[in-house]
């Protein structure tokens, strides 16, 4: 099932929006017109075999591994690589999404996305949904918790 079927089957309001190719968080936020904290990343992390966890992180911080390890009660995580990632949710990097992904993969969200409206990814290359945050979260039963930290300089 495709991320925007999965998000109109759900009854999630959300407005899809074609943009064409964009090669990093800044120029993807400037194709779609938003801020780059409202272009969330959807990350597989795995926490073991064939076990995985998706993580949504805003466009302008990274996960901190420290932080998710803990609220996940584990000691290591990795991030698969991307024939893996691609087996684990059906979608290419770049372009992931829990919506529609091959197995629903428990959700953590960092609480910065909270009652923001937010893009994601929809499996397609060029293409973003925007939605609410909230109802995201909601709907993918994800948990809500400090997990990023603010990317590093270049």
């Amino acid at each position: 099932m495709s991320a925007i079927t999965a998000l109109t089957s759900a009854g999630i309001p959300h407005r899809v929006i074609r943009h064409g190719p964009v090669r990093s968080v800044a120029e993807a936020a400037e194709a779609i017109g938003v801020e780059v904290p409202d272009v969330v990343k959807t990350i597989v992390v795995r926490r073991g075999a064939q076990d995985f966890v998706f993580v949504l992180v805003p466009g302008d911080r990274v996960i901190s591994w420290p932080k998710l390890r803990t609220l996940l009660g584990v000691n290591r995580l990795a991030l698969p690589d991307a024939d893996e990632a691609k087996a684990a949710t059906g979608y290419e990097r770049g372009t992931i999404t829990p919506f529609g992904s091959r197995t629903a993969w428990p959700v953590v969200a960092d609480d910065r996305i909270r009652g923001r409206t937010i893009t994601l990814g929809t499996g397609e290359r060029g293409t973003a949904v925007a939605l609410e945050a909230d109802a995201a979260v909601a709907a993918l039963d994800g948990r809500v918790a400090d997990v990023t930290e603010p990317e590093p300089p270049r």
